[in-house]
């Protein structure tokens, strides 16, 4: 049973470090990533939808994305969540298409995302911390013999500076691509 909490104490981390990693992607560094406008709801009809949901999203030029809507009438509704979402982008609808051109980040607003994501990097931290409480919990629960249980310990604190590592490289690798002009 012990080799279980180990086994799925990395397997919490390691979801942790996916999802660090998708949050990553919404954070935009001056290119045109179709992520970025993940975290997107439209009101659609009376109930919010994702926008991947209601169009596609494709990147003709390398700083342009173009929103094809599945239903023109959703058009207004879908430049409107663009705006509302604060990400810096102006959408331009020409009737059939919303096209978003993605404008040079400014010294400030670099920093505004390095910013963002060392809170992002923060809050996996924080997960992986989590992970490691609610494991030794388990192993307390567990009953082994007081050497066995910390020898377990150790190897889930091993497992936290790692992933603690791992998630420190991520975001200097984040950051350098952001503050990158």
């Amino acid at each position: 049973m012990d080799i279980d909490i180990i086994k799925n104490t990395e397997d919490l981390m390691k979801k942790t470090l996916e999802a660090l990693d998708k949050k990553f992607q919404t954070v935009r560094a001056g290119r045109a990533n179709p992520a970025s406008l993940d975290g997107v709801m439209v009101n659609y009809y009376g109930s919010m939808m994702p926008l991947k949901q209601l169009a596609t999203i494709s990147v003709p030029e390398a700083r342009q994305l173009l929103i094809k809507p599945f239903d023109k009438g959703a058009l207004s509704a879908i430049e409107k969540a663009i705006f509302e979402a604060n990400l810096g982008y102006t959408p331009g609808n020409d009737g059939e298409n919303i096209r978003i051109v993605i404008p040079d980040l400014t010294e400030e607003r670099r920093k505004e995302l390095v910013k963002q994501v060392k809170a992002i990097s923060e809050e996996a931290k924080v997960s992986i911390r989590t992970v490691r409480h609610d494991a030794i919990e388990d192993l307390e629960k567990a009953k082994l013999p007081e050497d066995e249980e910390k020898g377990k310990e150790k190897q889930i604190q091993e497992l936290v500076n790692k992933y603690n590592k791992l998630i420190e490289d991520a975001l200097k690798e984040k950051e350098e691509e952001l503050l990158t002009v």
